[in-house]
């Protein structure tokens, strides 16, 4: 048996699976601290389904925790960014396109050095020792523990970033280092961004790791941890300690591969609705379509693995308004939904629950798309408003799963999430609507379901190999970091491979993405196979 666990913005749900088959599932309202909500759902579900501690096997969690953390600003540490790469790159510093409100949280403190390679592995300058112990001194005086590490072209070859690393610890022991090149892809700033989240994320991380280890044993849970990544994969708690950024977006994935896992449609999109916002998203052979440029995160651009991901300001607590003169896209003249929401408070606030705001899910429910709470509380709205506010947010819904497809033909539509039932059956542009059963837990489910699994991307010179053994190189690299994140060695699968011959390198270097996914083994020692879906 296995729980799997989602931590939304206004409810978390826990779900128990065992094999395949849904045992039971419940629901609690998400808290500021998020443990306390954890230890509510999970607490619940046990309780309502007589299910035993003892019979729980792992549990998995995914969390929009560190993402709300970055876009909000809060309990992010100041970071050291040291560079590699003088005499170059000094015309574009660490921090140069940040926002001014993150610059001044993390505080710009820069550290340019020497070293960093060419793109077919050749110095640009050896780094200087004395240097770098200069530099952490000062990051010591300044009172900082976390630091992000960069080099130009660090995959390409990554051994200043870890030579650098070692001086550092030296000269400071007990310094908490990211490594750009253990995060983020090609494209130095894109990757020194990501290095630098995941570095002043990286105590909220421990803290937060901590916290989720307290509420199982206090829940009587003597199993494994794991914590969802944003490809639809888990990672160990440790793993998750040392890489938050991993994390991101895994809400919406967990829901996709969820969606795909209920409703058996390997190739179509998702539309997850929750309290707040939308999540659309496209799945393409049972897993999320990744982003193919560059994400921005709370203003900050990165590189590392995202889904492509549109998020709606819309979901079963947004305030729907009368008569607001011109609206926004899609929506109708006379009523606008959205984008603010009573979010968590919705228990509270809406009017089927005595509540004295008018949602979204006052006008499903009166509009008959919904049973929730006291419909008679809805009975003296104005059914023309009530018409044109469903209206509005089908089109809303319509014209985002267009700019997700890629061809104009109609494709299967998964409907998931709490606010599932704003949607109607007969969306536009939707070859089928598909709301499956448990679509109110499903991301719950796909955290349940999720095997292990990494990725590496990395560039290789001709030069010093041949193309099997870079190709060799890298599957091993990528099979050995699955293994690091908590899969069972015996299981490990390299699942996808892409290889881009950069011919306008005189190196005859080639690019490869390698992809490798595992079983979660069980605490007795058995994996846990992944749903084949």
């Amino acid at each position: 048996m296995r729980i799997g666990v989602d931590v939304g913005g206004t409810n978390t749900d826990a779900v128990a699976m065992s094999g395949n088959d849904v045992v039971g599932w419940a629901k609690a309202t998400t808290t500021p601290e998020v443990t306390d909500g954890i230890v509510t759902a999970v607490r619940t579900l046990l309780g309502s389904h007589g299910q035993s501690p003892e019979a729980i096997g792992a549990v998995m969690i995914g969390t929009t925790h560190f993402t709300n953390a970055l876009v909000e600003g809060r309990r992010l540490v100041p970071t050291a960014v040291v560079r590699l790469g003088l005499p170059a790159t000094k015309g574009l510093p660490p921090f140069i396109d940040w926002p001014d409100r993150l610059r001044a949280v993390l505080g710009d403190h820069v550290y340019l050095c020497h070293g960093g390679h060419e793109f077919d592995g050749r110095l640009i300058s050896p780094i200087d020792h004395e240097e770098l112990r200069a530099a952490a001194r000062d990051i010591a005086s300044k009172g900082l523990r976390s630091v992000a590490v960069a080099s130009v072209f660090s995959p390409v070859d990554a051994s200043l970033e870890h030579e650098t690393q070692e001086v550092l610890r030296d000269e400071v022991p007990g310094l908490d280092i990211s490594l750009s090149s253990e995060i983020g892809r090609l494209g130095l700033l894109e990757r020194e961004n990501a290095a630098i989240v995941n570095a002043c994320l990286r105590p909220l991380a421990e803290r937060t790791v901590a916290g989720l280890i307290a509420a199982l044993v206090e829940l009587g849970l003597d199993c494994p941890l794991h914590v969802s990544q944003n490809d639809g994969t888990l990672m160990s708690a440790d793993f998750a300690r040392r890489y938050p950024v991993a994390t991101f977006a895994s809400g919406p994935t967990n829901s996709m591969r969820g969606a795909a896992f209920l409703s058996g449609v390997r190739d179509g999109v998702v539309i997850d609705v929750g309290g707040t916002t939308s999540d659309i998203g496209v799945l393409v052979n049972g897993f999320p379509r990744e982003a193919s440029t560059a994400v921005s995160v709370a203003g900050v651009r990165t590189n590392f693995r995202m889904p492509d991901v549109l998020s709606l300001g819309l979901g079963g607590g947004s305030l729907v308004r009368s008569d607001c003169g011109q609206s926004d896209r899609g929506q109708s003249d006379r009523v606008t939904v959205g984008p603010d929401s009573v979010g968590y408070e919705l228990a509270e606030k809406a009017l089927v629950f005595g509540g004295e705001e008018l949602t979204a899910t006052d006008v499903a429910t009166a509009a008959g798309m919904a049973d929730i709470g006291d419909r008679a509380a809805t009975a003296n709205l104005d059914p023309a408003l009530v018409r044109d506010a469903v209206e509005s947010i089908q089109v809303m819904l319509a014209e985002t799963v267009e700019q997700m497809k890629t061809s104009a033909n109609p494709v299967p539509v998964v409907v998931v999430g709490g606010g599932g039932v704003l949607v109607r059956d007969g969306l536009a542009g939707a070859s089928e609507t598909i709301r499956p059963e448990y679509f109110s837990v499903a991301s719950a489910i796909g955290a349940a379901i999720a095997q292990v699994g990494a990725e590496t991307e990395r560039v290789y010179s001709m030069a010093e190999m041949t193309r099997d053994e870079a190709m060799e190189r890298a599957r091993s690299v990528t099979a050995q970091r699955a293994v690091d994140a908590g899969a069972d060695p015996a299981t490990v699968e390299i699942t996808d491979v892409d290889e881009i011959p950069l011919t306008y390198l005189p190196s005859n270097a080639i690019r490869i993405r390698v992809k490798a996914i595992g079983d979660l083994a069980s605490a007795d020692g058995t994996p846990h196979t992944g749903t084949d879906i």
